[in-house]
């Protein structure tokens, strides 16, 4: 009993010298931004390649410090970091992932990141790894007491309904990360609610011609470059909201976030949509 009571002692000072001694290769731009707000500088041996890219990556300026993978980089590329750990997601290559794997290298892929609570939980996964348990339940309370206070700023507004339309043919439906977005930001998605789509889903052209669209969300330069491709794609040439030009201009990466950071887009879009309940 005591020789184990020992034991645990030395195991629990021996952990965090075995934490600071990892190097961790972020492969995705959502796991180049769990890892930046949890890791000491130090655990960091590179990051993706569109780690540094503002149109992507919502850490573009604390990413410069860093190496940067290659584009389509092959498993030799990572190695040469000498990595002891590589994140990855469920959209990086299955083969990439199992050459690290082959490679003795561990690696944790994330797959699960729709929702606050599924990041809450990819944030308590890598605190876990990386010896920062107490930092990542810090950041998820931050992050909790942000949302409890935009939501608390919105209660009452008339929601505004909104499209998020895409020039590759698809629209953001229930079940997708736009529609999170609209839940904290005062707004209806309507390929949700009228539309009936799930996921990124082609739209029906037809029937979007009787929608109520107040707004459409788009990125961009300017309101007139984002719509100018709409104002010639059916069903939304015929759109009153988009030939008056009644579009918001979110930052790309807040559309396409998949960190905690997609908090930033929320409050972006509510600011847009509702000024009034932040003065």
């Amino acid at each position: 009993m005591r020789f184990s009571a020992r034991l645990l002692v030395i195991l629990l000072l021996a952990a965090p010298a075995l934490h600071a001694g990892q190097r961790v290769v972020s492969q995705t731009v959502g796991t180049d931004e769990l890892l930046l707000a949890l890791a000491d500088p130090g655990q960091i041996a590179a990051l993706s390649q569109l780690a540094s890219n503002p149109d992507y990556s919502a850490v573009a300026d604390e990413a410069r410090a860093y190496p940067g993978l290659q584009p389509n980089g092959d498993a030799e590329s990572i190695l040469r970091y000498r990595p002891t750990l590589v994140l990855c997601s469920d959209y990086s290559r299955a083969e990439l992932v199992a050459q690290l794997r082959r490679a003795g290298v561990r690696v944790l892929v994330f797959d699960k990141y729709l929702t606050m609570d599924e990041v809450y939980a990819n944030l308590r996964r890598l605190g876990a790894e990386l010896g920062e348990g107490s930092r990542a339940s810090g950041l998820i309370a931050r992050c909790q007491a942000r949302i409890a206070r935009l939501d608390a700023l919105l209660r009452g507004v008339a929601p505004i309904r909104v499209i998020a339309p895409s020039i590759y043919g698809v629209i953001p439906g229930t079940g997708t990360t736009f529609q999170e977005m609209c839940d904290h930001a005062g707004a209806i998605n309507l390929a949700g609610t009228l539309g009936g789509l799930r996921g990124h889903s082609a739209p029906p052209v037809e029937q979007m011609l009787g929608w109520p669209v107040d707004r459409v969300v788009l990125t961009g330069k300017s309101v007139e470059d984002a719509l100018a491709p709409f104002r010639e794609m059916p069903p939304y040439s015929s759109m009153e909201a988009v030939k008056s030009g009644r579009a918001v201009l979110l930052p790309a990466y807040q559309l396409s976030c998949v960190s905690f950071h997609r908090i930033e887009g929320w409050e972006t879009l509510a600011r847009a949509l509702h000024p009034e309940a932040f003065r």
